[in-house]
């Protein structure tokens, strides 16, 4: 996965400027951040919304692989 240079922050620069980042997720202006922390990628934060389309995503896939793991295991 790639992220832009508008989507990297590091944990320090969350900490100082959080009101504004969670504003510009709120707004649309970004639709994620990556957070780095000893210049490693540590987390990402979304919008609730985006968070919960990626968690009915993963339960739709997971129903699609137990159906098609039934189907070749018997």
């Amino acid at each position: 996965m790639t992220y832009t240079k508008n989507e990297i922050m590091t944990a320090t620069d969350m900490v100082r400027n959080f009101s504004s980042v969670l504003g510009s997720l709120s707004k649309g202006e970004a639709k994620r951040i990556v957070i780095v922390k000893n210049n490693r990628f540590e987390a990402v934060m979304v919008t609730v919304d985006e968070y919960e389309k990626m968690s009915e995503a993963v339960n739709i896939l997971e129903k699609i692989y137990a159906n098609t793991k039934k189907k070749s295991d018997g």
